[in-house]
């Protein structure tokens, strides 16, 4: 892959703080980004040296979008693959990744194939196929949507006997899978970087606490037992962009079990648990992506100090913005969203640790 000059142009499919962040790693490297989403005035185009108002199905606005730019990349996994062709190779990562990422039976069957180890699941399409599941994979269960879900939507427990079938009607009785309860003793994730060449580097492995299905935290180190499965989570998350052919950075989110990492689900993009990587590492997460995907040698993913903690900012919670500016130490990033829903990600905040 032929590198990317400074003045280059980076297309970014979506507008929100994922963009945000990766645009502004960008111009640190001499990068314009282009941003094309549905929305009037997404985040990310506040930032950014040029915005296209566009559908994520309409392929003759996104042949004049690639047009425009030198490669074309995007901010989350929940855009209909086959418009994505008017992209052609400009597209990076590729569709592939997309096409396993936004289908959970789709991402499971795959993580089978290559040997990363899962909770038992089945593929739901009716009341009946969620009984099944039910009497195959025992109680408690989750049902999630195939497509769509995020942050905890899309998703609904069984934990008493008929409760599948319940929880099929309270999912909008969508095509969906069943998966097992798994008991763990803590989540976290593995952030990967690849490049054209096949050379990978990871970051450090954050502990996750979430609340209602929203990341709440992401602390590295992520503790004895996080570290204790990181070199296993390691090797998962290679072999995953590997068998994708995935170039940039790719998320797996793992539960840490008594057996070792059991892979959750993976994100073909930047990540949440990886906002810590800016004040934390001495290459973001966000600068990773943007080096691997415009043909740049991947940076040193290495910690700057200690440790680090990001804390989500979520709905009101942007409110205590003053506050937080005025605490010694205490990065603050707010994403300019607009209206503070309950639920929506409006900023965060990182804090570092002193070396031992």
């Amino acid at each position: 892959m032929t590198a990317l000059a400074p003045g280059a142009t980076i297309g970014i499919l979506g507008g929100g703080q994922l963009g945000r962040m990766m645009a502004l790693a960008a111009a640190g490297l001499g990068f314009r980004c282009h941003i094309y989403d549905p929305h009037e005035a997404p985040c990310a185009a506040r930032v950014s040296a040029a915005f296209t108002r566009g559908a994520f199905d309409d392929r003759d606005a996104l042949t004049r979008f690639a047009a425009a730019c030198d490669v074309v990349t995007y901010e989350f996994e929940n855009i209909a693959v086959a418009p994505l062709a008017a992209l052609g190779a400009k597209l990076v990562p590729g569709a592939r990744s997309l096409e396993v990422a936004q289908d959970r039976a789709a991402e499971k069957a795959f993580l089978g194939a290559v040997g990363a180890r899962v909770a038992p699941w089945r593929p739901v399409d009716s009341a009946e196929d969620a009984a099944a599941a039910e009497a195959a994979l025992g109680l408690p269960l989750v049902l999630k949507t195939r497509r769509l879900g995020y942050d905890g939507k899309g998703q609904a427990w069984a934990r008493e006997a008929g409760g599948a079938a319940a929880a099929f009607e309270a999912i909008g009785r969508q095509p969906a899978v069943a998966e097992a309860g798994v008991q763990f003793a803590a989540e976290f994730s593995l952030i990967v970087a690849r490049d054209a060449d096949g050379a990978t580097r990871c970051f450090d492995p954050p502990r996750n606490q979430h609340d209602g299905g929203i990341l709440r935290r992401s602390t590295v180190p992520g503790g004895e037992l996080v570290e204790s499965q990181a070199a296993a989570a390691r090797g998962i998350a290679e072999r995953i962009a590997g068998e994708l052919g995935h170039v940039g950075v790719l998320t797996v989110e793992f539960f840490a079990t008594a057996d070792g990492p059991l892979v959750n689900e993976i994100a073909p993009r930047v990540h949440n648990s990886g906002h810590w990587t800016i004040e934390g590492a001495l290459t973001s997460q966000f600068e990773q992506h943007v080096r691997a995907i415009c043909g740049l040698p991947l940076g040193d993913p290495g910690l700057v100090a200690g440790g680090a903690e990001m804390e989500n900012l979520i709905g009101s919670e942007i409110e205590r913005w003053a506050e937080l500016v005025a605490e010694p130490g205490a990065a603050v990033h707010h994403y300019d969203k607009g209206e503070a829903r309950a639920g929506r990600k409006m900023g965060h905040v990182t804090r570092l640790s002193r070396r031992a």
